[in-house]
């Protein structure tokens, strides 16, 4: 009786996993450029607090940073 238990568990979740019902993970957020300053300062206090994992807060700061459009001028331009 218990193997027959384990049994429907196991079919109910792998049922559950292709059900069009369950709602899928976001993965396009609409953030402003005062929402993503906010984050990023945020985190860097957090990170200069030493509350967290330093390592996981410099990638995720890393991948804000990658994410990001400089800006660069039409035509001539020259930096430093």
């Amino acid at each position: 009786m218990v193997a027959s238990a384990r049994y429907l568990v196991r079919n109910e979740a792998i049922s559950r996993r292709k059900d069009p019902l369950v709602p899928k993970p976001n993965t396009k957020f609409d953030l402003s450029l005062e929402d993503m300053e906010l984050i990023e300062t945020a985190l860097q206090k957090t990170q200069a607090t030493g509350q967290a994992d330093p390592r996981k807060i410099h990638e995720l700061l890393g991948r804000l940073h990658n994410q990001k459009t400089f800006f660069r001028p039409q035509g001539t331009y020259v930096s430093g």
